[in-house]
């Protein structure tokens, strides 16, 4: 090869091996630095906010400037002290199955343009179907994430209700926002997205979303969708599935599980019995670059009838004639919204090849376990108050001394002040929530290589903090 924009075989690898050490080391020394670090963006525009260069870099000089001055200024989502938010701790193997797919130049779009990859989707949907405990017939693709997922299960949803002009869609106060945002770009109207007051468990209220359907159908609107919760971003709660799935059998609503976060604890005894009902949803959303270990991205839309994806995506374009391969040869750009795909369930094969289910198993319950230690551990405490019990992987508490009589006000001012301390001031990286109106702190505890001393070591800096912010504070302890 002599193009311009092609490097020798020794430039290759030596430009490889550069960016794998340097992979490898920050992986490494993770968990001796901070979970977060950050820059302000008049820092940032002063470094990088440049003309590109008419004539290239070496090479050393330019991989170093992205290990110094980019890829570092992150949230550690896989560092064992990252809380924040919902954490993401890829495995090796699915990081050099991205590498591969990129090396390969692979657009898994069709059949014809890339038959091995699509077997290979074939086969890990077929995994998680039945880990979700979906019958033979149901299907999915792999997608960028939740958002896009959600997108693509509104769309199949509208077109089975025959794409009614007067749609409303239904949702937790608990909901992620990417459920209302997809409800939006799939037609529905901002005014017709009903978000439904969640019970003291942070669980869907079902007696008000019957109440509302009611009045809906009432007013000659037309009930389309529901997206129920396994596993909230806020708390873990997960929505009474069954029940839900009996009301929307009776009232013919497509029912939606945004499992993104949850949903891989299907792979375990205990998960199974938490998410009972997920394999009554027309359709599941699943991240498994959350709970299941790899790089992003790396989501899921699974449909009880894949040909619910099919009727609502397929589309024929004369450009797109000769990717037609016969009968059972499907082309995955049919049932969602991209054509051009990256091959995202290599990831994932490669990475339980390699360790197989069983270590899967043990470190999707060690999350639930740590979460459950770290729920005993506030209980515990005197210091400490819990604001929603353990589920799945996450615990909300928040400094609230017994023998306190703070106001709730400030209450907040206390633990707000708690958070920036954490922020700065610790290694670990947490973030918060309002529980029906009210400031907690949160804890994610999904890493697979966290330990219990990180989870005891971070609350008891919680705790620390929140007494120095009440001795700083004009409130008596």
């Amino acid at each position: 090869m002599t193009g311009e924009l092609q490097m020798s075989r020794e430039q290759m690898i030596e430009f490889g091996r550069k960016a794998l050490d340097l992979v490898v080391e920050r992986i490494e020394s993770l968990p001796g630095e901070d979970a977060w670090d950050g820059e302000f963006r008049r820092v940032l525009e002063e470094r990088l906010q440049e003309a590109p260069p008419e004539d290239g870099r070496p090479l050393d000089e330019v991989v170093e400037s992205v290990a110094r001055d980019v890829l570092p200024l992150t949230v550690r989502l896989d560092h064992p002290r990252c809380f924040g938010f919902v954490p993401s701790s890829p495995t090796w193997p699915a990081i050099v199955a991205d590498f591969m797919a990129a090396g390969y130049n692979v657009n898994q779009c069709t059949w014809l343009v890339a038959s091995g990859p699509s077997q290979l989707e074939l086969v890990v949907i077929d995994w998680f179907r039945r880990w979700l405990g979906y019958p033979e017939g149901a299907g999915g693709l792999f997608t960028s994430g939740g958002s896009a997922a959600s997108v693509d299960a509104f769309v199949a949803a509208r077109e089975a209700a025959g794409n009614p002009e007067r749609a409303t869609v239904y949702m937790s106060d608990q909901s992620h926002s990417a459920l209302a945002r997809a409800a939006m770009i799939v037609g529905v109207r901002r005014e017709r997205i009903r978000m439904i007051p969640s019970d003291e468990g942070f669980r869907l209220d079902m007696d008000a979303f019957a109440r509302a359907v009611a009045a809906d159908r009432a007013a000659g609107l037309s009930p389309v969708a529901v997206a129920a919760n396994a596993g909230t971003a806020v708390t873990g709660a997960v929505d009474r599935l069954e029940a839900m799935a009996d009301f929307c059998a009776a009232e013919d609503i497509w029912l939606h599980v945004d499992a993104a976060y949850g949903g891989f604890a299907a792979v375990t005894g205990r998960g199974k019995q938490l998410l009972r009902g997920i394999e009554r949803a027309d359709s599941v959303g699943l991240d498994a670059h959350k709970w299941f270990f790899q790089p992003y991205e790396a989501g899921c839309l699974m449909v009880k009838d894949e040909d619910s994806l099919r009727n609502a995506f397929a589309v024929r374009h004369d450009i797109l004639q000769d990717t037609v391969w016969g009968a059972n040869h499907p082309n995955f750009s049919d049932l969602g919204l991209q054509l051009s795909r990256s091959v995202r369930a290599l990831k994932v094969w490669m990475s339980v090849q390699t360790f197989g289910m069983a270590k899967f198993r043990r470190a999707v319950e060690k999350g639930m376990d740590l979460a459950a230690q770290a729920e005993a551990h506030v209980r515990a405490s005197a210091f400490l108050e819990v604001m929603s019990e353990a589920t799945l992987g996450i615990v909300c508490f928040r400094v609230n001394p017994a023998d306190s009589d703070l106001d709730e006000a400030a209450l907040e001012k206390v633990n707000r002040t708690v958070l920036a301390r954490m922020f700065w001031d610790d290694p670990a990286f947490m973030s918060s929530t309002l529980l029906h109106g009210t400031f907690a702190l949160r804890m994610c505890i999904i890493n697979h290589n966290t330990e219990w001393d990180d989870v005891r070591e971070t609350l008891e800096a919680v705790e620390r903090f929140g007494k120095e912010a009440l001795a700083n504070s004009d409130a008596p302890e």
